[in-house]
């Protein structure tokens, strides 16, 4: 039982203290990193993202983005709403945010635009304190359990809490460039009374750049282009930097995507390969990624991710977005 009891709660302060989930597919959503990327298509948009983490092992956990996004021409400007949600399995931990951006459209030059937005939201993380044992509860005596304790931990179940973001977008039509500062009044997410835990700032540098197949017409369709992207995370002591790279054909995506452990060169710091395919008919975009772990943590399944994008307007052409976030129902020659 002594067992049991620390590995729970080595669960409660891992998550408690726990990286903002990351997601696989942030190419296909580039809002779950920089809020400067709502609505950049200029256009109202909407979607969903789940990410199903470990499904063999005892610790599943399961992660959920949604969207919506608009853009007001008379304001030059973007709105969108989005919910967060994660659950893990073993600690029944659980979180909620819903999260509000604003992101302003800056013309710098003919070629040239600047996207600045900030994200307010509130947070709500909670544990399923009720099947936890803790030690004064234990009657050796009697070999009995009390119902209740005087251990503070056991005092709170859930925790809320107000978050505040920002990010801004630089690109041109072919090249993009993000940076992100999340949490950045450093929520308390203290589950006990002492509350001196707050969650760390979460720091994002992305960005990609599209390759045109121009040279090569009789190869490749003339619409074919490659899509080059990187995007490095700090959160706390932990790291991590994805680089892939994707060949985009009329409507179809194929690619893969590096996870690395800048702060671990063994093995060359890779953790995971992400293989990922996405789908465009019409206003839909559909993605699929596969996450397969190389980091010897043994049989957990990898990671599955599935996202899936509503474009609401084909027509409206958005003036020096990147290439990559126009609809490909169009044709665009290089």
């Amino acid at each position: 039982m002594k067992k049991n009891l620390l590995i729970t709660l080595l669960f409660i302060y891992a998550f408690a203290n726990a990286q903002d989930p990351i997601y696989t597919q942030y190419y296909n959503i580039p809002q779950v990193i920089n809020p400067g990327a709502t609505a950049i298509r200029e256009s109202a948009s909407a979607g969903i993202i789940h990410r199903s983490q470990w499904p063999e092992a005892d610790l599943k956990i399961n992660s959920n983005y949604a969207f919506y996004n608009t853009y007001s021409e008379e304001m030059n400007s973007a709105l969108g709403v989005n919910i967060l949600s994660q659950r893990e399995s073993f600690s029944k931990y659980h979180l909620t945010q819903v999260n509000f951006a604003y992101a302003y459209r800056v013309q710098l030059n003919r070629n040239w635009f600047f996207h600045p937005a900030i994200e307010v939201g509130y947070g709500n993380k909670s544990y399923g304190f009720q099947n936890l044992v803790l030690g004064d509860q234990l009657n050796i005596d009697s070999g009995t359990i009390n119902p209740t304790t005087a251990d503070p931990t056991i005092l709170n179940e859930n925790v809320g809490y107000f978050d505040f973001s920002a990010g801004a977008i630089i690109n041109t039509d072919k090249f993009w460039f993000g940076i992100t500062i999340k949490h950045l009044n450093r929520p308390e997410i203290d589950f006990t009374n002492s509350k001196n835990m707050r969650l760390d700032m979460f720091y994002s540098f992305s960005g990609s750049y599209t390759f045109g197949f121009q040279e090569l017409p009789r190869i490749l369709p003339n619409n074919t282009q490659l899509l080059v992207s990187a995007n490095y995370m700090q959160q706390g002591s932990y790291n991590r930097l994805d680089v892939g790279a994707g060949v985009q054909f009329s409507s179809i995506t194929v690619g893969a995507i590096a996870a690395t452990n800048p702060s671990n060169i063994s093995d060359n710091g890779i953790t995971s390969i992400n293989p990922y395919l996405s789908f465009e008919y019409e206003h839909f975009r559909i993605g699929y990624s596969y996450d397969i772990v190389t980091n010897g943590m043994g049989r957990n399944g990898g990671v599955h991710e599935i996202s899936f994008v509503y474009l609401f307007d084909l027509i409206k052409d958005c003036d020096g977005c990147p290439r990559y976030f126009k609809p490909k129902s169009k044709t665009y020659l290089y």
